[in-house]
């Protein structure tokens, strides 16, 4: 199955870790791999964002962001536009994005570890339009999306009721582990919100490489601090800028409706 441009991949914008979303995210205690510095850190993250219980009251999100999207070399290759549609349990995932030889639809059911995608037409006249078809999620494209899920910046604030281990290997560095893999979050010292976040990139499955994303602007929704504006690097090259135009929590979104495929193939995002 062919992989969706990579770049695109990156904007996806979480932490595209190898990892496994068929877990309930009821609670769970932490990990005896866990640490005391590293789970004292978490909680002063969590307060900072809000605190854990505010976090936690969040049943599902809806996430609409702008884009500018740069190839590997770091140049411009235009604007993109992305719809994230997250629900907590049971766990299930919606993506929409519409760019440039970037335009497709994924869909996946944590519980199963199944799913399906609308991938991009990268060669046809129309560079924003995808394949006309729906596919099997398989092979890299389904632990792309495992690992968008499990790394969602929501279960990776609860952490430790995902029972995910949490370290600190260094001052104001948290690592939090999910099935294998880890994602380290700087914090910032006075406000404890996370300022950046480093990882291994699964946007090319047969190419990992190095990410980092930094969070310069945050805004507050239901009391729980959102970043809403990001630039994404993979292997040290500025892979593209993303500010968030919508965040809506708890809005009551259903699993039926995330399934549903498009009649006309095309991402279903709102207008602005």
């Amino acid at each position: 199955m062919p992989c969706v441009e990579p770049f695109f991949r990156c904007l996806l914008l979480a932490s595209a870790l190898a990892a496994s979303p068929s877990r309930d995210p009821s609670l769970r205690p932490p990990p005896e791999r866990s640490t005391p510095d590293g789970l004292a850190l978490l909680r002063e993250m969590q307060e900072g964002l809000g605190g854990a219980e505010k976090i936690a009251a969040i049943h599902d999100l809806e996430e609409t962001i702008r884009a500018e999207a740069r190839d590997s070399r770091g140049s411009s290759l235009g604007a993109v536009r992305k719809r994230t549609r997250w629900i907590q349990d049971p766990a299930t995932l919606r993506l929409d994005q519409i760019g440039p030889r970037g335009t497709y639809v994924l869909y996946l059911d944590g519980r199963s570890g199944s799913g399906w995608e609308i991938l991009p037409d990268v060669q046809g006249p129309d560079v924003y339009k995808t394949t006309g078809a729906a596919v099997d999620l398989a092979g890299g494209e389904l632990e792309f999306a495992r690992g968008y899920l499990s790394g969602f910046e929501l279960n990776l604030w609860l952490a430790d009721r995902r029972g995910y281990p949490v370290t600190s290997p260094r001052p104001n560095v948290l690592r939090i582990e999910h099935d294998g893999s880890s994602t380290d979050l700087t914090l910032d010292p006075k406000t404890k919100l996370p300022v950046e976040e480093g990882g291994v990139s699964l946007a090319d499955p047969d190419h990992p490489a190095p990410e980092e994303t930094r969070y310069t602007d945050w805004k507050e929704i239901a009391g729980v601090h959102f970043p809403i504006r990001k630039v994404k690097s993979i292997s040290g090259v500025n892979r593209g800028e993303t500010m968030t135009e919508t965040i809506r929590v708890n809005t009551g979104l259903r699993p039926q409706d995330l399934a549903a495929q498009p009649a006309d193939f095309a991402p279903d995002i709102p207008p602005r």
